[in-house]
């Protein structure tokens, strides 16, 4: 009935109206955007209305009060998935909202598959908020089926869904070919050490994304050290955010080798990863040599007074160094770190570091004292003593046993390098069973155990020391093992005139899960060409994605063709020091006599004085027998 009313107004009282006034009115109906646009969404409330009495569910009347913003806010209204398949029925035919918000809605799996449904005909919506709906792998795996075709999403909110590590392989391979999507929320998700290296390629392979929240997963060592690989080759990552991981000074030392090499990263949250002063140190490497981090969050990390000085001695030694806000808000820090902070906040006046507060101290260590036995025996090797010629002046009776006063007292007077630590602790191994009287009969005894629990002492210091190293040996080979498999070597291209490294051989790799990248490669990934498609927001419905053919000129765009692999300059191989071309069609190639006549032959004469000599007679030999034959065969045909 509406369209009917609509249409009479455009009819005249008469009844009767010309060809010329009917143009005129349908210009003035085209050019009134008041009325279209009241019309549209009338028409999106009807649809809408008459969607939610098919499906069964009660209308939300926000929806219908703000069809005219830009942006839909549904969050917590409880749609469920009827009402999410009402909404998106009416959501086919607007063209006025971009921002969809559809947080803790509990659509589950079913309704995000109808916003997928939806959004394969809606090419205006550009931000969409799925967090907090239980989607679990169902939804991820219809959401990242989506985000293959979909050319008009920018960002999209996916936290807290319960997403799993095989989970995070969709969103890699999505995001391996839409390359327009700029921000991601996978937090509160329950991605582990499989999904880290998921993820991983997914910044591997993406060339588009700015925006990464991985905050409240469960990444830990692995999952930090496999991701935080391909922040060494990324160049479009902005904005980072990796709290509540648990990585660890293992992952904080795959992050600092990354930073050396990424230049792009401009904020980066690590707030509660485990982190010490030695995981802070390693990081602080990375720092050193990098220079566009300007954001840096380790607050409740168990960090000390050391650790917040290594972050601004960085500042302080690196001159190029970014860094503009440092948060260690949970750390107390002492008078010497506030001076020191003063004085570099001179040279970086935009530098600001939060901390808890004035009140923090320095542990010191207590001093290292030489064992007492060892300093007694060398005292006695200087002078060429023995027990005896010591203790003969107190022990007048010879009984090998002496009061603890009078052994204390002869040892104070005696010129014996002991303070009263260590004399004390002489004491106590000499009268186990505190007795008041020092038996020095078992003196020697005595020394030789302190000397081995030293020594065992020493082993064991050393033995954590190896283990440490090892440990991280190991991460900084399974770091560049991740590295090499995110860019084997075989598909980079050298220089514009070089040549391709060879990949045919096995890469060596780490007996780690890392491994199963051996075979990822990133010219022949499952990326699509979109080079025609033009970065502006306002893009054509009607364009549509290609994958890359096999032709060896056509490449994905994010790999130039440097190399022409062209037949003329296939043709143009290099020579070998033999003089034998490496082309293997002309190697294999059969020839007629005269032709192969000239081949061999010029190439060995013109060789003289580049071959060794061993090389020169066998080829001279086998020159002429050649020419021997070649010549008989002239012959022969004449005859």
């Amino acid at each position: 009935m509406s369209t009917l009313s609509f249409e009479s107004l455009s009819v005249n009282d008469d009844g009767c109206t010309s060809q010329t006034q009917k143009h005129s009115v349908r210009d003035e109906q085209d050019t009134d955007e008041d009325s279209d646009e009241k019309d549209e969404l009338k028409s999106v409330a009807e649809v809408y209305l008459q969607a939610c009495s098919m499906v069964g569910v009660v209308p939300v009347s926000y929806f219908i009060r703000n069809l005219d913003s830009r942006t839909m806010t549904l969050s917590h209204h409880g749609l469920g998935p009827l009402g999410c398949k009402a909404l998106a029925i009416a959501l086919v035919s607007d063209m006025r909202i971009n921002v969809l918000e559809l947080a803790d809605t509990h659509i589950l799996a079913e309704g995000a598959k109808c916003v997928v449904e939806m959004l394969r005909v809606n090419l205006t919506i550009e931000h969409l908020d799925l967090s907090n709906n239980n989607l679990k792998s169902a939804g991820a795996e219809c959401v990242g089926k989506m985000l293959q075709d979909n050319i008009s999403i920018k960002s999209m909110k996916l936290s807290g869904n319960g997403f799993i590590d095989d989970d995070a392989k969709f969103f890699a391979d999505a995001l391996s070919i839409n390359h327009r999507i700029k921000e991601l929320d996978l937090s509160h998700n329950e991605f582990c050490g499989r999904g880290g290296e998921h993820l991983g390629q997914l910044l591997a392979n993406n060339e588009g994304l700015e925006l990464l929240d991985l905050s409240w997963n469960h990444l830990r060592m692995k999952g930090a050290v496999a991701f935080c690989a391909t922040l060494k080759v990324n160049t479009t990552l902005k904005h980072l955010d990796l709290s509540w991981n648990g990585f660890g000074n293992e992952g904080a030392l795959a992050l600092g080798e990354a930073l050396k090499f990424n230049s792009t990263l401009v904020y980066l949250d690590l707030t509660n990863n485990r982190l010490t002063n030695e995981g802070v140190g390693m990081l602080c490497r990375g720092l050193e040599a990098n220079d566009s981090l300007r954001v840096l969050l380790l607050a409740y990390n168990s960090l000390t007074v050391e650790g917040a000085l290594a972050l601004i001695n960085v500042v302080k030694n690196t001159p190029r160094s970014a860094l503009e806000e440092i948060n260690i808000c949970n750390v107390l820090v002492n008078e010497n770190f506030v001076q020191l902070l003063e004085l570099i906040c001179l040279e970086h006046p935009s530098l600001d570091v939060e901390y808890g507060g004035v009140g923090g101290s320095i542990a010191k260590k207590p001093p290292q004292r030489p064992n007492p036995m060892k300093v007694i025996q060398d005292y006695l090797d200087q002078r060429k003593l023995r027990l005896w010629d010591f203790f003969r002046n107190i022990d007048k009776d010879g009984t090998m046993q002496v009061p603890v006063s009078d052994f204390r007292k002869a040892v104070q007077q005696s010129s014996i390098p002991l303070d009263r630590y260590q004399i004390e602790e002489l004491i106590e191994k000499l009268d186990r069973d505190r007795t008041g009287i020092v038996d020095y009969r078992g003196l020697a005894d005595t020394r030789k155990q302190m000397m081995r629990d030293h020594r065992r002492q020493l082993k064991k210091v050393e033995s954590r020391q190896k283990k440490e190293k090892q440990k991280s040996d190991r991460i900084l080979k399974t770091f560049q093992s991740a590295v090499e498999a995110v860019t084997p070597h075989g598909s980079m291209v050298m220089s514009p005139g070089g040549t391709k490294e060879d990949s045919g051989g096995p890469q060596p790799f780490s007996a780690t899960p890392l491994s199963s990248w051996h075979h990822l490669v990133m010219s022949n990934s499952s990326r699509y060409s979109v080079t025609h498609l033009s970065s502006d927001p306002d893009h054509q419905p009607g364009l549509t994605l290609r994958r890359p053919t096999s032709s060896p000129a056509i490449r994905s765009y994010s790999q130039p063709n440097l190399q022409d692999d062209s037949p003329r300059s296939a043709g143009a191989k290099s020579i070998s020091a033999q003089g034998v071309r490496s082309d293997p069609e002309t190697s294999h190639s059969k020839i007629s006599p005269t032709a192969n006549y000239l081949t061999r032959s010029r190439p060995a004469l013109g060789s003289k004085h580049n071959e060794p000599k061993t090389k020169k007679v066998k080829k001279k030999k086998i020159i002429k027998k050649r020419v021997g034959k070649d010549s008989q065969k002239p012959s022969q045909a004449t005859k």
